[in-house]
């Protein structure tokens, strides 16, 4: 960015960002270590990284979860936001749709996507390591807003 003559402008375009420069009172580069977690809905474990409350986001938040050993994720829906996840350690069975019919497996270095609405569990695959991710969602609250989801269970005799 190049300043001068009272405007700053992108170097490679020469576009006037001077209405989108904030003072840094208004808005600052912060780190956050996670330091305290947040048990969610889902009765996961959530260490707080950015939020709306830690850094004054208005459209994100990450975070670190944890699935202990065995673990798993409430069935559940996310709602009104997208979320990322990118899998750290562990291997993390991700059952979705109205019944969890349907399965994808996650491995270290793999991200997923969950899109709104979508009724799905997350189960550790190891009896003895945890499973460790970065959760990312457009939306800015620490706590997730989910809804807790029952799926239905099949008729005696099979599905009509």
């Amino acid at each position: 960015m190049q300043r001068g003559n009272g405007t700053d402008k992108n170097r490679g375009t020469g576009e006037d960002l001077s209405t989108d420069i904030m003072t840094e009172r208004e808005r600052k580069v912060q780190a956050i270590a996670p330091d305290r977690a947040v048990m969610t809905t889902q009765r996961l474990p959530y260490f707080v990284g950015i939020s709306g409350r830690t850094v004054d986001a208005t459209g994100l938040s990450m975070h670190v979860v944890v699935i202990p050993p065995g673990g798993r994720a409430d069935p559940h829906v996310h709602v009104g936001y997208e979320t990322g996840i990118y899998v750290l350690e562990g291997e993390v069975l991700t059952r979705w749709g109205a019944r969890l019919e349907h399965e994808v497996v996650s491995h270290p270095g793999e991200f997923l996507y969950v899109p709104p609405g979508v009724p799905h569990e997350a189960i550790n695959l190891s009896a003895t390591v945890p499973a460790r991710a970065i959760v990312a969602r457009n939306d800015p609250e620490e706590q997730d807003k989910v809804q807790r989801y029952d799926p239905p269970v099949p008729a005696a005799g099979g599905e009509r």
